[in-house]
């Protein structure tokens, strides 16, 4: 089983004699783990030779009417889970010890790359991302850390900060785990009623099929892309409203999250199609990864 830890100095401490001769690899999580999070450790044991996986469900980045207090707690099943996986240490630090006060007087802001997607509708969340991660990073001081693709923006701001601050460690992107139906795996699924579990595929099903017709496209040497695009955002949003899903946002940005412009590049760009919908009180999030040619 992990060892775990609920306190800073503990952790460090445990943490010192591996810092000579062994690497040390942060997963940082909120806990209520699925088989997503498990990869992630996977993952992390490819990188090196220790593994911790903090657990923490962070204030800082739920807004006001989120569900911060209704967010599952499962420390016990989560650690039971984790030595399936062999991860190390568990760091499960209770509020008081991670934010002495709170809201902290000291803001790590994520800049512009935040103000859109899910900056727009859930404002502050990617300062309340920043702090934690940045306290994680100098609490465990990993090597590497591995973070999720499905939260693409958030990856994007992590990168971000680690190249703005200097951390010195490797950013891990894990590609998306999906069930078996193609839905991307995530704690809030749980929210799902056994109809909305059916729908929810279809929310990928719908990019897949996005991202084909966006590599399809043909247009004059002359023209514009843009309209095309916004023309299948439009189908497309239609598509996901008629499904029963109430769509936040569905975008196509360059795969820096730069918003598409008429200098686009027509003979080859990498592109991500990005997504937030609501499916009852789940709020999915989803992208696919095009390169249109």
């Amino acid at each position: 089983m992990p060892i775990i830890y609920q306190q800073i100095s503990e952790l460090r401490a445990a943490l010192q004699p591996h810092r000579t001769q062994q690497s040390i690899a942060l997963v940082p999580t909120m806990g209520n783990l699925h088989d997503g999070h498990l990869e992630l450790v996977n993952i992390a044991k490819q990188h090196a030779d220790i593994v911790v996986v903090s657990i923490f469900v962070n204030p800082t980045q739920f807004g006001e009417g989120e569900d911060f207090d209704s967010y599952p707690r499962t420390l016990d099943a989560d650690v039971t889970k984790l030595a399936t996986v062999a991860a190390d240490y568990v760091f499960a630090p209770s509020i008081e010890e991670m934010y002495p006060v709170l809201p902290p007087a000291t803001a790590v802001l994520a800049g512009t790359i935040s103000a859109q997607l899910c900056g727009q509708s859930r404002p502050g969340h990617f300062d309340g991302v920043g702090i934690v991660v940045s306290k994680l990073f100098n609490i465990i001081q990993p090597d590497a850390a591995v973070f999720g693709q499905k939260d693409y923006q958030q990856l994007a701001i992590i990168k971000q900060l680690v190249r703005d601050l200097s951390y010195p460690l490797e950013i891990i992107a894990a590609p998306i785990v999906r069930a078996a139906d193609g839905l991307a795996l995530s704690s809030r699924n749980q929210y799902l009623t056994a109809s909305e579990r059916q729908v929810a595929p279809v929310l990928h099903q719908a990019l897949q099929g996005l991202a084909q017709q966006l590599q399809d496209i043909k247009i004059a040497p002359q023209g514009s892309i843009l309209p095309h695009i916004a023309a299948l955002l439009a189908q497309t949003r239609e598509h996901l409203t008629n499904a029963g899903f109430t769509v936040d946002y569905l975008e196509v940005k360059t795969a820096e999250l730069d918003a598409m412009t008429e200098d686009f590049d027509k003979d080859e760009q990498d592109m991500v199609i990005l997504v937030a919908a609501w499916l009852g009180r789940a709020r999915l999030l989803d992208n696919q990864l095009v390169t249109i040619k």
